[in-house]
């Protein structure tokens, strides 16, 4: 990340901590679980800074139930068990009303049974493996459904490609992914030797055997794309070895589920242009709602800085929070996750997100190429918003599975052939 854009953050998180001290005593309190340092800070910090905004432009408008919003910030450092203890001060020491944080999905998992014993509500902005619904969680990013599959698809379909590098950092989001993606891949005819799968840790930095192997891998005579659920900062270096070892975008494609437009600032484009994201969101998308976000979000954080998923994943589930608030006329946790289940609200590609009754949103997919100065053309996309799916249609023991949480079934993972909700909630 830019040394000035974590300046600038580091500025705003002041300013907030500042203000927080001029407001009145009874105000509703926002919390922010994001982390601003450890490995993961290049891709947080800015939804940190998001909520901060969403805050201020709902405070301009008078607040909400006559109250002014207060964000409450913490740093759980890209540590993971430290996500539930600050999701614990959150909820007993800061007294929230909701949070707004996390990334992976082992820091969602983390802090998961501490929202569940406490009956907190947390809004979750980004593209995690699915095999889960929490009562206690809303789902803003995309499920695997609304992400990884047709990135496959259109792969498989609109570039050729017959073998497959599934490469991920070492942890929940890319293992399920992958699994979930490799029972997919068979189902459509591709042999397991056309599999390969690949695990690093955070953070990793020597990529030179893994890309040689790569690179090995796709010299075989048939086309060759890499699938990338890496994450962090660990895609600074993998890039960099993929141009080092010269392949290209025509050689080998890379389609990254974790790679956007904050990720790209930070550093030289040059080895990305070509290779491919997917997401449900991109900066470069025209409509009247992506410009007036983007114009809010420079006022706010800085002409140097750009927009991303995960950051409209957040703004929609903040708008969508506000709007359940409103309408239960209270931040009660129950209240609100029952008002909100149903409700729409614009989201910034020029359609609808909608909240499903398994706490996931209606969203758009689409597949973008990067671009020399760190933004991506589309270059595919659906013809309007997919609906989420909670579990998935490609493991045998999900297949079965549904999330409702509405009465009479309010269960994460009720069996549609049992009829009954299996274990935990969710």
């Amino acid at each position: 990340m830019k040394i000035t854009t974590l300046m600038k953050g580091a500025a705003l998180a002041v300013s907030a901590s500042i203000a927080v001290t001029t407001w009145a005593a009874d105000t509703i309190k926002v919390g922010v679980l994001h982390s601003l340092s450890g490995t993961m800070a290049i891709s947080e910090t800015t939804l940190k800074d998001t909520v901060l905004m969403m805050v201020e432009e709902q405070n301009k408008k008078g607040g909400l139930l006559g109250k002014q919003l207060e964000a409450v910030v913490v740093d759980p450092a890209s540590n993971w068990p430290l996500f539930a203890e600050k999701g614990r001060e959150l909820l007993t020491q800061e007294n929230v009303d909701v949070i707004f944080g996390s990334w992976t999905s082992v820091s969602r998992k983390s802090v998961l049974p501490v929202l569940e014993e406490l009956n907190g509500l947390m809004f979750y902005p980004v593209q995690y493996e699915g095999e889960e619904s929490s009562k206690n969680i809303f789902y803003t990013g995309a499920a695997p459904n609304q992400q990884a599959i047709p990135a496959v698809d259109y792969l498989m379909n609109d570039i050729e490609v017959e073998r497959w590098v599934l490469a991920g950092t070492d942890y929940v989001y890319p293992r399920t992914t992958n699994k979930i993606l490799e029972a997919y891949l068979k189902s459509k005819g591709v042999a397991e030797e056309d599999i390969m799968i690949n695990y690093t840790p955070f953070g990793h930095s020597d990529w030179q055997s893994i890309i040689a192997d790569i690179k090995k891998f796709g010299s075989e005579g048939k086309k060759t794309a890499v699938v990338s659920t890496i994450n962090g900062d660990a895609n600074v270096p993998f890039y960099k070895e993929l141009g080092n070892q010269g392949i290209s975008a025509e050689d080998i494609p890379v389609v990254a589920f974790s790679v956007g437009e904050e990720e790209l600032s930070g550093f030289d484009t040059t080895p990305l242009v070509g290779h491919l994201a997917a997401w449900n969101y991109f900066q470069s998308v025209e409509s009247s709602a992506n410009a007036e976000f983007i114009a809010k979000w420079k006022a706010f954080a800085g002409e140097e800085r750009v927009t991303n998923d995960p950051m409209e994943a957040t703004y929609i589930g903040f708008e969508l929070w506000v709007d359940a608030v409103e309408k239960a006329g209270t931040t009660d946790v129950d209240a609100v996750s029952d008002a909100i289940i149903g409700l729409s609200v614009p989201n910034l590609t020029g359609g609808t997100a909608t909240m499903g009754k398994n706490h996931h949103l209606t969203k758009p997919v689409l597949i973008g190429e990067i671009q020399d100065d760190g933004q991506f053309e589309v270059v595919w996309e659906t013809e309007g918003e997919v609906a989420g799916d909670a579990w998935s249609d490609f493991l045998p023991d999900s297949a079965p599975l549904i999330a409702d949480w509405t009465a009479p079934i309010k269960c994460g993972n009720y069996n549609t052939i049992t009829k009954t909700c299996s274990g935990q909630n969710y």
